[in-house]
Formats: structure tokens, C-alpha cells, sequence
């Protein structure tokens, strides 16, 4: 019993190792802003992004930092690059980094969430 336990600790251990390791994975940080002052409180748009990035081909992790109002990703290097992460945030609305927001994806935004129009 003691074994397995020690042999599945170290297994999982060993996991978190070589992916800390993988040359293939990449972490970028968006600035991604965010003028809503409801989702300051509920964290309504922020959630959404994260939720919604996770989803894309090459995307691992996805935080958004409503403080810094930036987007952190976790991403696969061989599957999607930095221009195609910026080109997915701005679909859903936001803009990141240089690339501006797709004004249909604006439009999809909660209407508290929209700023002044």
C-alpha cells in the first residue's frame, strides 16, 4: 500500500516536472482592458474570456487579472502563436494589446459591460 501510494505520488510528481520543462508550451501576458465597473465586482467579462479562450485549439490555461487588466495564456507553440491569441481575444470583444476590439464580439458583450457608447 505504502509503495503505490509513494509510486503515484512520484508519478505525479515527475508529470509536473516535464511540463514545466515542455519547450513547446509558452506563457504570454495580453493587456486586455476592461472599462466595466460591474465586472469589477462580479468579474462578469473576465470570467467569460477565460472561459471562453480555454476552448481554442493551442490554448492551455487562460487568467485574466482584472486589477492589471491583463490576460495571461498558457499556450502551445505548435498550435497557435501570439498574433492568433490576440486575434481570438479581440473576437470576444476586448482589445489586446495593439489589436482592437471585433466590433461584432463588442456587440456580444453584457450591455453593462460595453463602457460609454
Amino acid at each position: 500500500m505504502f509503495k503505490t501510494a509513494l509510486f503515484i505520488a512520484f508519478f505525479f510528481a515527475s508529470q509536473l516536472v516535464m511540463a514545466q520543462k515542455e519547450p513547446n508550451r509558452q506563457t504570454i501576458t495580453i493587456k486586455t482592458p476592461n472599462t466595466c465597473n460591474h465586472c469589477k465586482v462580479c468579474e462578469t467579462c473576465g470570467g467569460k474570456l477565460e472561459g471562453d479562450l480555454v476552448f481554442v485549439k493551442g490554448i492551455q490555461l487562460v487568467t485574466y487579472n482584472e486589477a492589471d487588466q491583463t490576460t495571461t495564456v498558457i499556450y502551445w507553440t505548435k498550435k497557435i502563436t501570439p498574433e492568433k491569441i490576440r486575434k481570438e481575444i479581440s473576437l470576444r470583444g476586448f482589445d489586446a494589446d495593439e489589436v482592437k476590439a471585433d466590433p461584432n464580439g463588442y456587440k456580444q458583450r453584457d450591455g453593462c459591460c460595453k463602457g460609454e457608447e
